[in-house]
């Protein structure tokens, strides 16, 4: 059984209402986030930028002691996300950009192909990330986006408080080693990646 459905908020119900539906013995395969136990949500300040790492844990851990076998894998941010996160972005004049904040997109097909190999497995607890092939500043990724559209904005660093963006700067939701998989520029550089957008 494949648990795929994370979103902005409700993670722990999700997974609280599928571990109590599922017969005994089911095999759950879930995907979480690189960083999920490395970046620490304490306050408001951390919830409200990165509240979902605090969210895909509690979730983690749902599944490991619901006493089903379990698979979690942890990916970091699908190349689709930054997509929107930069389009969303880029609708403003003024870029508010959070200084020193760096993400290793990857490429969902990977994940996807992982994570059928896992669910025809055996269960196998916390496996090894899934990550891309290249670490980059959030700068940097907007910067390529709006090369990539013909857009022209202005980038302003901001630094933001609290433990989960001090932990993010560190680089906790990175992966230990580079993935594979296409880059950010091969994923912009696709024919089908950037449908809709004009500067």
């Amino acid at each position: 059984m494949l648990h795929l459905a994370g979103g902005s908020s409700g993670d722990v119900d999700k997974a609280r209402t599928l571990v109590r539906a599922l017969a005994p013995g089911t095999h759950v395969v879930f995907i979480s986030v690189v960083g999920a136990d490395r970046v620490p949500v304490v306050s408001r300040t951390d919830r409200a930028m990165f509240g979902y790492f605090a969210d895909q844990l509690a979730a983690e851990r749902v599944i490991a002691e619901s006493g089903l076998p379990w698979t979690t894998l942890r990916a970091t941010q699908f190349h689709d996300l930054t997509l929107l996160v930069a389009r969303q972005m880029a609708k403003l004049p003024v870029i508010p950009v959070p200084a020193g904040v760096r993400f290793q997109p990857v490429d969902a097909g990977l994940v996807a192909a992982r994570l059928v190999e896992l669910a025809l497995g055996a269960p196998a607890g916390l496996v090894e990330d899934v990550a891309g092939p290249r670490v980059e500043g959030m700068d940097a990724l907007l910067r390529a986006y709006l090369k990539k559209t013909g857009q022209r904005r202005l980038l302003v660093p901001m630094r933001l408080g609290g433990r989960a963006y001090a932990a993010i700067r560190a680089g906790g939701n990175l992966a230990a080693s580079p993935g594979t998989g296409l880059t950010w520029d091969g994923f912009l550089g696709s024919a089908t990646a950037l449908p809709g957008d004009k500067p």
